[in-house]
């Protein structure tokens, strides 16, 4: 069906040409389910803009072939590729909520692609919209025809791309990172669902993605790349379990998995002893009945109902949950971004939650508690180098000025592993790994006691996420935080977490010592949490050749 040669991509810069992608080839058998798997930076997502023919402005095809039955992609008009985009071959974006039109309505957007492609008249295209809605298996189609993206959860908005791309029955479907940011039983909900499409459908898939679990669960075949070049392909049993390339090798052991160790997720050269952690019996944070409601139209709406937990000094705990649980309104509510309706919420024995959100920030204990947001890039103001962005706490909390305040910062970045040539960089000249770094450094410069950390390896590859995963865990025995680390991926918490608390509805279901509750949980809903994660084939401990 499709027969990729020596395909070569290139971009315009203003330091001359970049080259993306170097000469890969692969071929795609009809109703194969084909991975490529990589990290940032590896010509994944440039390959497949390549085929699509929707590359940038300063992107273009440099040499090579690109083949779809018999049709030369490289070098079809614009014109043919309209009527190939779609109808053909379709493509399910990473970003469901970038993909989607944020003022039209979401059936609307259906029928634009239907009317486009001649599969529908003004007559039947509502019908056939809410058909193609009914079809991956959105509850009261007609109702949510009438919704806007901003109504819909990240869940839906994904169901809903996923329906724009096989509104008119595409034979070939790329699906770019489809399940970023998104909780655990959702990404199985929705991959489960792309599988049974394309199956149903006899449809060939290209699944691109970083999560090497995601790829061996749901491909029959395996290409690796590396900095525009593929190195390794195969079966994912054959290529997880005995990885030929070094570099595979480095991604299958970075990948979380039941019974790996933190250091383990590190090449062997880097595995240094972990220092020892000390949990004390002393509490340091104290939650009790805390509780979260909003007005909504059509009566209250319980974010949290009424939580009790403990965080010992010392300790890391785990908050786990789908999207909508209450990870994030507790956590907001613990740092004091947020006021509860009801509650306790005692650190150090004092009641935070009798003091208003609103003038936390001047509190003496704000410098106690701080945070790490989910999304590096987004938390980092883009006009602050790495250096500011660390300074800023500093001068608001310590009064730091001067000498003491720069020595004070490049302390931070060496604790942090941040290199001193990256402090005068700005974001956008930052990789993910480097930004999560700042992210750390500026929440641990006022020397917090209480860390809480969310979703902070989320959108990271496997490999930079055990480097931050490992790095938390040292600045944790250094300088003896206790931890609250929100997420949704059970075999990262499972690393990194001393006890684990499971939320389902604004409640706590379960909670208990993570081995505990990760082998023999006494919760249907953290059964169905585990058994919704993906699962990587154990690489075999043989020595791969370079």
């Amino acid at each position: 069906m499709l027969s990729i040669k020596d395909l070569q991509v290139a971009f315009r810069t203003r330091r001359g040409e970049v080259e993306a992608v170097k000469g890969i080839s692969f071929e795609l058998a009809k109703g194969e389910r084909l991975g490529i798997v990589g990290e940032s930076g590896s010509g994944k997502s440039v390959t497949s803009y390549a085929l699509m023919r929707i590359l940038d402005a300063g992107g273009r095809i440099k040499a090579g072939e690109a083949v779809y039955s018999g049709i030369d992609l490289r070098r079809a008009s614009e014109r043919s590729m309209k009527a190939l985009r779609g109808r053909e071959i379709s493509m399910i974006f990473q970003n469901p909520r970038a993909a989607l039109n944020p003022i039209r309505k979401v059936g609307h957007q259906i029928e634009d692609v239907l009317r486009q492609h001649a599969r529908a008249t003004r007559a039947d295209a509502r019908a056939k919209a809410i058909a193609a809605l009914e079809a991956v298996k959105i509850r009261d189609a007609e109702a949510r025809y009438e919704a806007y993206p901003f109504e819909l959860s990240g869940g839906m908005c994904q169901r809903v791309v996923i329906a724009i791309a096989l509104a008119c029955d595409p034979k070939l479907l790329i699906a770019d990172e489809p399940t970023t940011g998104l909780d655990i039983t959702t990404q199985k909900a929705v991959m489960d669902l792309v599988g049974e499409l394309v199956s149903a459908r006899a449809m060939s898939s290209i699944l691109i993605t970083h999560d090497l679990g995601l790829a061996a669960e749901y491909c029959d075949r395996i290409v690796v790349m590396k900095d525009g070049r593929i190195v390794e392909e195969g079966a994912p049993a054959e290529l997880f379990v005995r990885p030929v390339h070094a570099y595979t090798r480095k991604l299958v052991d970075a990948t979380p998995r039941p019974g790996a160790s933190l250091r383990a997720l590190l090449p062997e050269a880097e595995r240094t002893p972990l220092a020892p952690r000390t949990v004390s019996a002393t509490p340091l944070m104290e939650v009790r009945g805390l509780t979260k409601t909003y007005a909504g139209k059509s009566g209250p709406v319980h974010a949290v109902k009424g939580v009790d937990f403990t965080v010992h000094e010392g300790e890391s705990v785990g908050l786990v949950g789908e999207s909508g649980c209450g990870k994030s309104t507790t956590s907001a509510m613990l740092v004091r971004l947020l006021d509860a309706t009801s509650g306790e919420i005692r650190f150090r024995g004092a009641d935070l939650a009798a003091l208003p959100a609103a003038g936390f920030a001047k509190h003496p204990l704000r410098a106690k508690i701080q945070m790490v947001f989910q999304d590096a890039t987004d938390s980092l103001n883009p006009r602050h180098s790495a250096r500011q962005s660390i300074a800023e706490p500093l001068k608001r909390m310590t009064g730091l000025s001067g000498a003491a305040l720069t020595a004070r910062v490049e302390e931070l970045a060496h604790l942090t592993g941040l290199p001193p040539h990256l402090l005068d960089r700005f974001p956008h000249q930052l990789s993910g790994g480097q930004k999560a770094r700042v992210g750390i450094a500026r929440a641990i410069a006022p020397e917090p006691d209480f860390l809480i950390l969310d979703e902070p390896t989320a959108a990271l590859d496997v490999s930079i996420q055990a480097v931050v995963l490992n790095l938390l865990a040292d600045l944790r025995a250094r300088l003896g935080m206790s931890y609250l680390f929100v997420s949704h991926d059970l075999n990262v918490v499972r690393l990194l977490c001393d006890r684990v608390i499971v939320m389902k509805g604004g409640e706590i279901v379960e909670q208990g010592p993570t081995e505990r509750v990760m082998t023999d949980p006494a919760s249907d809903y953290t059964r169905t949490l585990l058994s919704a994660a993906p699962k990587a084939p154990a690489p075999a401990s043989v020595s791969p050749a370079a």
